[in-house]
């Protein structure tokens, strides 16, 4: 993060000494504010428009107000509280202010979000600029009630932080082996175990999928085993995440075209960055179920070795996969990785993938796609959760009739289906391999934005790990229940 964030309790605050002022534009909702304070609000209501910050006092003296209007769901209230600190930031910066004391006309929920939008809308990579901005640190003097409603938001914007740090490295600089290492310094700080499956133990499993991407490249693959069992984990049988780590995709010689997609193709590795972010926060957060991480890692290239459409792969289950198209190659290497999540016996497994482009047009950059074989309650969890997250969830199908796109005369399966439904036949050829509950993420549209998105910033979105992590701490609340209990 640019600046640090910290947390200062200051019950005596007074009411002149407050410079931010978050309040309802409804005039109705602010009538057990302080007076004063309400003056402010209604004097300046003419002001009101959707992602402003007005700045009441002075240049020497700033009091900022910020006037939301009730919408028919929360979570657009929610989301917009998050939003408007982008413009809350850059006045912040201009004016040097290294203090916010605030009010907050408005209950727990919107405070948490309001804060969690400063916190992400913090974030800069700026480690390769020979002349960085100059940051100045934020404290934010909060009541203590307010205090305790927001305490878990520093170590979630970090693991959100630490996902985006990921995807923003160049690949020349994050390939397999730094994956391998950085989950290797991870373990020293946690309370993880951690396997590093060299390219020798990925060739005596029969990787076949893993192999055949490394094919090309002169960077050996690694296949990443990461653990968290808390003492009082919950579940006998872990939860099982899988991140696709493809750290550089040219898309093989099914090459990608070129500048459209080339140059953002180290986000590729966005999915195995976001299980290991939302790994740190539960680790962070104490929570006690048992959780494995699994990447699959190498970069796509091409060269005089790489598999060729046509090519026939067999894979450590002894499924054979046609390869139609070598820039189809994440369900490969997540192929393999859900075949080696069975000796886990797990309970549920969750992916994460920039998988395919056909779910980035058919959503945009507004959500998530999910499908999956997991319980239909969890289903639901994990779409309630999208919308008062910001990280919205579309449920697409897994109808069987889409089976026959990935039908090979040749082989069992194969690598890629007709032109439409792209998103769904990826899912079918994941699910192939799914022996157990599942659900698929494909984040292909929101992973990585070329321009700033909101809060989320340029480059690296981080979308998805507050989500995860989210879900993962309902699913360990919720154990036992024979359905997800009611969002609170």
């Amino acid at each position: 993060m640019p600046k640090m964030i910290t947390y200062k309790e200051g019950n005596q605050v007074s009411k002149d000494g407050y410079n931010l002022l978050v309040f309802p534009y409804e005039s109705e909702e602010i009538q057990d504010c302080p007076d004063e304070l309400k003056k402010i609000a209604l004097d300046h209501h003419h002001l009101y428009e959707e992602d402003i910050v007005i700045n009441t006092g002075t240049a020497l003296n700033p009091v900022f107000l910020i006037l939301f209007k009730k919408q028919t769901a929360q979570s657009d209230e929610l989301e917009y509280l998050r939003r408007v600190t982008v413009s809350l930031q850059k006045q912040l910066g201009d004016l040097r202010i290294q203090e916010l004391r605030p009010f907050f006309c408005m209950g727990s929920e919107h405070i948490y979000a309001f804060v969690e939008g400063l916190f992400l809308s913090s974030y800069l990579f700026e480690k390769y600029l020979s002349k960085q901005k100059k940051k100045k640190d934020l404290q934010i003097v909060m009541q203590q009630q307010d205090l305790l409603i927001c305490k878990n938001i520093p170590l979630l914007a970090g693991a959100v932080a630490y996902a985006k740090d990921w995807v923003n490295e160049p690949a020349n600089v994050m390939n397999s082996q730094a994956v391998a290492n950085a989950c290797e310094k991870l373990a020293q700080t946690y309370p993880f175990n951690v396997e590093v499956l060299s390219k020798k133990k990925i060739e005596s499993l029969k990787m076949g999928g893993l192999m055949a991407v490394n094919a090309g490249s002169d960077t050996p693959p690694v296949f990443v085993v990461l653990s968290y069992k808390p003492g009082k984990a919950v579940n006998k049988r872990p939860v099982v995440l899988i991140g696709k780590g493809v750290t550089y995709d040219t898309g093989g010689l099914s090459l990608k075209p070129t500048p459209n997609s080339m140059d953002q193709m180290k986000s590729d590795l966005a999915g195995a960055a976001t299980v290991v972010g939302a790994l740190q926060a539960i680790a962070d957060l104490k929570t006690q179920l048992e959780v494995i991480v699994l990447l699959p890692v190498t970069d796509n290239r091409l060269s005089s070795k790489s598999i060729a459409p046509g090519d026939v792969i067999e894979m450590a289950d002894h499924t054979t996969v046609e390869v139609v198209n070598t820039d189809a190659e994440g369900r490969l290497i997540l192929a393999d990785a859900l075949i080696y999540a069975r000796r886990f016996d797990p309970e549920l497994v969750i992916d994460m993938a920039t998988l395919t482009g056909s779910a980035s047009r058919a959503i945009g950059r507004e959500g998530m796609v999910m499908m999956g074989t997991a319980h239909e309650n969890h289903k639901q969890v994990v779409k309630e959760l999208g919308l008062q997250l910001g990280e919205r969830v579309v449920e697409f199908p897994l109808w069987e009739d889409y089976a026959s796109q990935i039908r090979s005369s040749i082989a069992d399966l194969k690598n890629l289906g007709g032109d439409e439904a792209g998103a769904i036949t990826a899912g079918k050829f994941l699910e192939h391999f799914a022996h157990f509950p599942w659900l698929h993420f494909d984040i292909a549209g929101v992973a990585f934005s070329k321009t700033s998105f909101y809060y989320h910033g340029e480059g690296g979105t981080g979308i998805g790990v507050r989500l995860l992590t989210s879900f993962l701490i309902q699913y360990c609340a919720n154990y036992g229940a024979s359905k997800p209990k009611k969002l609170k």
